[in-house]
């Protein structure tokens, strides 16, 4: 039976891989890859590491803190209060 953690993690990861990919149609020949949506489910048993980014809004992309995770890059909101209380004990590089 499936439990309810993996099929969180199971949808959150597909958010993970097509928010973060995104090209600039203006240069083709330049890939831009960035959170084009963000997550407010409390991830933070996911994120790994001691640090995170921040990402301006430009479009496509939209204003997010990006962690790492086992599977990848996790964009998230960066006004959820799960995201303020990680970052606070983050290095921001």
């Amino acid at each position: 039976m499936v439990n309810s953690r993996s099929v969180l993690l199971l949808v959150c990861t597909v958010l993970v891989v097509g928010a973060i990919c995104g090209s600039d149609a203006r240069h083709p020949s330049r890939s831009r890859m960035c959170c084009i949506k963000v997550t407010t489910l409390n991830m933070s048993p996911e994120v790994v590491g001691e640090t995170y980014r921040e990402q301006a809004a430009g479009s496509p992309c939209v204003k997010a803190i990006i962690f790492n995770t086992e599977y990848g890059q996790l964009c998230a909101d960066p006004n959820a209060q799960w995201v303020k209380d990680l970052t606070a004990n983050m290095m921001k590089v």
